[in-house]
């Protein structure tokens, strides 16, 4: 399903169920002016569709201990097909490397890297950003404040 195939009801089911996974189907229901059973049916389709990727609960990072964020831009020696793979495999084993971004321009990656405090930081550079495959060059930069980060796509 694509979003222009998408009617209003579809689109503020999909609006809620962004600002709360965790609604009840009654409640959903309720706010989108349907019957729990038909409101159960589009979600269902919804998640068919392969529109909904899936749920998760999002958690506070500083609450869990990591309310350090940084952005670390990773240029690597080489950019064949295995060298992208093998980069892109191993940051897939860093718990600390939240988000990883494959770009066009300077650098050859972006990461989002959540650290505890500056100590943690260097850890991280140095034991695990510095160490991945093919990497000759890392230029990080420290976020003072979260000004606006979402996960809800403008549906």
């Amino acid at each position: 399903m694509r979003i222009p195939e998408l009617d209003a009801r579809d689109r503020a089911i999909l609006k809620l169920l962004q600002q709360d996974g965790r609604i009840t189907n009654a409640d959903l229901a309720e706010k989108v002016h349907l019957s729990p059973s038909a409101c159960l049916r589009r979600v269902k389709l919804l998640e068919e569709s392969g529109l909904v990727k899936g749920t998760v609960m999002l958690l506070d990072e500083a609450a869990a201990g990591l309310p350090g964020a940084a952005f670390v831009f990773v240029t690597l020696d080489q950019q064949g097909r295995q060298s992208l793979d093998a980069f892109e495999a191993a940051v897939g084993r860093h718990p600390e490397i939240l988000e990883c971004y494959l770009l066009a321009g300077t650098a050859d990656y972006l990461l989002r890297v959540v650290f505890a405090d500056t100590a943690d930081f260097e850890r991280i550079h140095r034991n695990v950003l510095t160490t991945l495959p093919g990497v000759v060059r890392v230029q990080s930069t420290l976020a003072l404040r979260t000004v606006k980060r979402t996960t809800a796509l403008p549906i």
